[in-house]
């Protein structure tokens, strides 16, 4: 069985936690360590002939167009994270329309195809911002990767339905590829990737994926380009930001190995088949077009 291995290609300084210590404004003043980070990732993936799904910020991409182009060629999928990691529930429908917009445009213009899958930032979309879907839909996409059965509630409220299923809204239908999550003691934890990934030993993060294959169920896994990097520079913070960002990066990058070993992995547009049926019928279109 095939497994669904994604990436968040952003910036170390971007995530949510440091906000308050990296502004926006001051992003281009900082030391960037994304290009690198990511072609370690593409390394690795080689070395285990492995293609992924990589989430690319639209910042990222107009600052490192090579790196995308690169990917892209390499047989990975790009998609949107979005243009400026804001968080859907802290913008109007408008000013989402305008970075989802300008994200797609931005990615497109450097692949020469259409970009059709999106993740939030921070997994964003709940139910108080089901109105971002409907943009989604109105924007060109097909999928989108920001649903989990969140284990608490966040600012915007929660959602909590998991797997791969259809949404329907007055603007039309898109395809919800939700990352996995694990019940444990009555709490779903998105052990999937990110932070749980780095906090829990491999060897659970092994057994929950057995587990999952032999309930025929596929995992679908995300973690970020600055998680294998614990050389990045250190942030000031909240203590609690600062622990939950740094905990264990000197592991990530052994255990995706081990990960990679063990398991068999691909992009989104290859594993899952209603979004694997899209990229074939863009193919049929292409080559008839030619």
């Amino acid at each position: 069985m095939r497994h669904v291995l994604s990436f968040d290609v952003e910036e170390h300084f971007q995530v949510a936690a440091f906000w308050s210590v990296a502004r926006r404004r001051e992003w281009d003043q900082l030391t960037s360590r994304v290009e690198r980070n990511t072609r370690k990732i593409a390394d690795l993936l080689s070395e285990h002939s492995t293609k992924a799904t990589f989430f690319v910020l639209g910042w990222v991409a107009e600052r490192h167009p090579d790196l995308v182009k690169d990917l892209a060629q390499q047989g990975h999928e790009i998609a949107s994270h979005g243009y400026g990691h804001e968080l859907v529930y802290t913008q109007t429908p408008a000013q989402f329309r305008e970075d989802v917009r300008r994200a797609k445009q931005t990615l497109e213009d450097l692949i020469g195809r259409p970009i059709v899958g999106y993740r939030a930032p921070s997994f964003s979309i709940t139910s108080q911002t089901e109105w971002a879907i409907s943009v989604l839909i109105e924007e060109g996409y097909r999928y989108d990767s920001s649903i989990y059965n969140r284990f608490r509630s966040t600012q915007g409220g929660t959602v909590t339905r998991s797997g791969t299923y259809q949404l329907r809204t007055e603007a039309g239908t898109i395809w919800e590829v939700s990352p996995s999550t694990m019940n444990a003691c009555g709490l779903q934890l998105p052990v999937a990737g990110g932070g749980y990934f780095r906090l829990l030993p491999y060897t659970a993060s092994r057994m929950f994926l057995k587990n999952l294959e032999k309930q025929g169920s596929q995992l679908v896994m995300y973690l970020h380009p600055w998680e294998l990097d614990p050389d990045q520079p250190r942030m000031e913070g909240p203590l609690l930001s600062k622990v939950r960002h740094y905990l264990n990066l000197g592991k990530t990058e052994q255990r995706l190995k081990w990960l990679l070993t063990d398991f068999s992995f691909a992009p989104i547009n290859e594993v899952v088949r209603p979004i694997r049926d899209i990229f074939e019928g863009q193919r049929e279109c292409a080559h008839v077009i030619v």
